[in-house]
């Protein structure tokens, strides 16, 4: 039953359950009741959490979430990181809403630093909305010593970014960290030097798609 009907992430249990208890007060009156199950398989549907199968070798960089490649380029790391404004081979991903929205470790490390910043809700598929936009930014270091950037950005329709990851967890690649409410993009941003193996309009399976091989 689980393979073929994935479970809900536990941020999606209120508004499965607000459209359910909809259906039940509304009962007697047809319209209501459908449209509190429809709202319900609808949320459902939107904070699904299938099983994903990561590659083995370590030197893999996965696709943190559902989607479709939407930028293959360099930019500078989220200033709020750090890092400076050299920049790094980065691959954006933007979700529709019809996507699996949890967010997926690219690879194992360990967690050096999450930072979120408010921002001014442009689209998410705007290649300005990294330095407007509301995001999340985690920066992963690999037992080899490479670093791997992360980057949560809330879409036009989002309300909350959920990021579960904290300072010196430690992630497995694949695992799931995060999740983004209705509409978002995730920015990966590479070792310099780092040759992206995707293509734009490539469409990517969170904890799966290899993005990346580390040298």
């Amino acid at each position: 039953m689980r393979s073929t009907i994935p479970p809900v992430h536990p941020a999606g249990i209120p508004f499965v359950s607000a459209g359910l208890a909809v259906a039940a007060v509304g009962y007697r009156r047809r319209w209501v009741r459908r449209a509190g199950l429809l709202a319900a398989g609808a949320c459902a549907g939107f904070f699904r959490h299938p099983t994903r199968v990561p590659p083995n070798r370590p030197t893999a960089v996965v696709a943190p979430a559902d989607g479709t490649v939407a930028l293959v380029d360099v930019a500078a790391p989220p200033a709020e990181l750090g890092l400076g404004d050299t920049p790094l081979p980065r691959v954006s991903i933007f979700l529709s809403l019809l996507d699996v929205h949890v967010q997926r470790a690219p690879v194992s490390g360990e967690v050096l630093a999450v930072q979120h910043r408010p921002g001014q809700f442009l689209s998410a598929d705007l290649p300005e909305a990294s330095e407007a936009n509301e995001r999340t930014s985690m920066r992963l270091r690999t037992a080899s010593g490479a670093e791997v950037i992360v980057v949560q950005i809330a879409g036009l329709l989002a309300r909350r970014i959920v990021c579960q990851a904290h300072i010196g967890d430690k992630l497995s690649i694949g695992e799931t960290y995060g999740l983004i409410r209705f509409g978002s993009r995730l920015d990966t941003y590479l070792p310099t030097g780092t040759e992206p193996l995707v293509t734009v309009g490539q469409h990517a399976v969170g904890g799966e798609t290899v993005l990346a091989d580390l040298s």
